[in-house]
Parts: structure tokens; C-alpha cells; sequence
């Protein structure tokens, strides 16, 4: 096993202070503001240094065995698993209200009020590229497998490229949609859920960036690429959430 490690503890404790200061802060208690952003810096220092800590484990002291790596595997779909939970609670209160729709927003779904979004211009096209985006970080995996390092340096770059025009016209979309998030359930379900997944693609791109430096600096061998391999699992979830997204929110509604 790898070595006693700090971070855990000071990441729990960085979070319930994360927690305690929004709550405190939402309720106008003085000091919230400051615990919250606190806790905020000491969770992304903690992210800093522990990834930091596992990058030296596996690749300067050996320490990542097969019995250590299954452990790092099983730890990721655990986190894949809670994110599924996460976006089913959105997608549970979206047709919680379409399939029913109160009397309060006409007994209608869409809401009698709401001009929605043309499921076939911007969303469409959002589909296609994230899709391409999840057969070329295919395309990168199956290279480093295949030790063609150049290949899988160019199918990470045009991964990273697509996540770019992804979010940039997620962005677009929602500047010139025709509805905001106070407009009744549909607009605070549709950019609740529709936000959190562009949340998690900037985060994915940030991933798939990091992938690409290590990748470049030969951190990773045709054995050993558990850090690119959790990149790829994260990113193909993204994908498949967006496919629902699409076929739900834009499409079906």
C-alpha cells in the first residue's frame, strides 16, 4: 500500500468549512463569507498536493501495484457512481414537474409562457462535437496503449479543442436563450441541470489539459496510464449525461 497520506483529513475539514460558511453566509451571519472562501482555497490546495503526492507515487517511487491501482479504478467508478446520483435528482425533478405540470404553469409542459430552444441548431451541433470528442479521447487512449505517443499527443489536443467550442457555445446559448433561470421550474430545471453538466466539461477539459502535459512529459508508459484512463472513464460520463440531457430537456420537451 502507499504511504500514510494528511490530505484526506485536511480535505474533509476543508469542506465542512466550505459548507458551514455558505450556510452561514445565506443566512447573514457574520465571518460566513470568509469561512466559505477559506474552505474553498484550502480544498483546492488540497487538490493541488494530493494529486501531486499520487503523480510522485506512481511515477518516481513504484509504490502504484496492481493491488493499488484496482483500489485507485474502484475509487473512481465509486465517484462516477455519485455523480450519476448527483444529475438523476435534476433529471428526477424535470419530469417530476413535465409529466405533471401544475395548474400554477397552465397544466402544460413546456409552461405556456416559456419560448423554448430549438432542439436541432445549437444543441444538435453540441452533440455531435461531444460525441467526436469521446472518439477521439478514444483515439488517445488506444494510442498510448499502442506506445504512438505523437498520435495520442494530437487526438488529446483535438479532444481539449472540441471541449473549448462545447462550452463556448453552451455559453452562447445561454446568453441569447429567451428565458432565465427565475423563469418558474422550467428555466431554473433546464439551466440547474444543463449548468452542472457544463461544469463538469470545464472540469473534464481541465483533466484531459493535465493528461496532455504529463503525456508530453512521459509520465505515462504503454502499463502504467491510470491517470489518462480516469480522464477517459470521467469524460465518456459526460458524454452519456449529455445524450440524456439532449434527448430530455432539449429534444423530448
Amino acid at each position: 500500500m502507499v504511504d500514510p497520506s494528511p490530505w484526506p483529513l485536511i480535505a474533509a475539514f476543508s469542506a465542512l468549512m466550505l459548507t458551514f460558511g455558505t450556510v452561514l453566509f445565506m443566512h447573514g451571519y457574520k465571518g460566513g463569507s470568509f469561512l466559505a472562501q477559506l474552505g474553498f482555497l484550502m480544498i483546492l490546495f488540497v487538490m493541488f498536493v494530493w494529486w501531486r503526492d499520487i503523480i510522485r507515487e506512481a511515477l518516481y517511487e513504484g509504490q502504484h501495484t496492481e493491488s493499488v491501482q484496482n483500489g485507485l479504478k474502484l475509487g473512481v467508478i465509486l465517484f462516477i457512481v455519485s455523480e450519476i446520483c448527483f444529475f438523476a435528482a435534476f433529471f428526477w425533478a424535470f419530469f417530476h414537474s413535465s409529466l405533471n405540470p401544475t395548474p400554477a404553469i397552465g397544466s402544460v409542459w413546456p409552461p405556456a409562457y416559456i419560448v423554448t430552444l430549438d432542439p436541432w441548431q445549437i444543441p444538435l451541433l453540441n452533440t455531435v462535437l461531444l460525441l467526436s470528442s469521446g472518439a477521439t479521447v478514444t483515439w488517445a487512449h488506444h494510442s498510448i496503449v499502442a506506445g504512438e505517443k505523437k498520435e495520442a499527443v494530437l487526438a488529446l489536443i483535438f479532444t481539449i479543442i472540441l471541449a473549448i467550442i462545447f462550452t463556448s457555445l453552451q455559453v452562447f446559448e445561454y446568453i441569447s436563450a429567451p428565458f432565465s433561470i427565475s423563469d418558474g421550474v422550467y428555466g431554473s430545471s433546464f439551466y440547474l441541470t444543463t449548468g452542472f453538466h457544463g461544469f463538469h466539461v470545464l472540469i473534464g477539459t481541465i483533466f484531459l489539459a493535465v493528461c496532455l502535459i504529463r503525456l508530453i512529459l512521459n509520465h505515462f508508459t504503454r502499463e502504467q496510464h491510470f491517470g489518462f484512463e480516469s480522464a477517459a472513464y470521467y469524460w465518456h460520463f459526460v458524454d452519456v449525461v449529455w445524450l440524456f440531457l439532449f434527448l430530455s430537456i432539449y429534444l423530448w420537451a
